[in-house]
């Protein structure tokens, strides 16, 4: 993941990875303004994420390679916790961001529908929680989840119990 480095406001530029939302300072400025808030790069992937996973329609994200990727490394110890920002990338500016998303969407749905929806609510979750413009949020239908087909991310059950 490459971080950007962005200021608002003028000043100096923050740390690496980080948008950073700067206000006015002083005696007479209103106490929500008197500092700085920073906002990391995989805080903005992390938002649209879930939103996009809320969205109607949507199976899962990523693509082919990165799913099957993914779901071996979630069932090895210690190396999950990327399943939220699978298939999602962004870039943070200085007061925008733009999304791009890779998804699988579910069989029998509209995926122009499903696209509008998932990007509605990945502009208003983004917007609402940082504060930044999102100036464009980019769908690739990577498949279509047929009924039929076993998920490679639901880990297999054991002959076991």
């Amino acid at each position: 993941m490459t971080d950007n480095i962005t200021s608002v406001g003028g000043g100096s530029r923050p740390e690496a990875g980080v948008s950073a939302l700067k206000g006015r300072t002083g005696a007479g400025a209103p106490a929500e303004t008197r500092g700085k808030t920073t906002i990391a790069d995989g805080v903005v992937a992390k938002i649209a994420g879930m939103a996009t996973r809320e969205s109607p329609g949507i199976h899962s994200l990523g693509a082919g390679m990165a799913r099957a990727l993914g779901a071996v490394r979630e069932r090895v110890p210690g190396g999950g916790g990327g399943g939220i920002t699978r298939g999602v990338k962004v870039e943070v500016g200085e007061r925008q961001a733009a999304v791009d998303l890779d998804v699988v969407v579910e069989y029998g749905v509209s995926i122009v529908d499903v696209a509008g929806g998932a990007r509605t609510n990945v502009i208003s979750a983004v917007e609402r929680m940082t504060g930044l413009e999102v100036v464009e949020v980019n769908i690739t239908v990577d498949d279509v989840h047929l009924p039929d087909e076993e998920d490679e991310d639901q880990p297999d059950e054991g002959r076991v119990r």
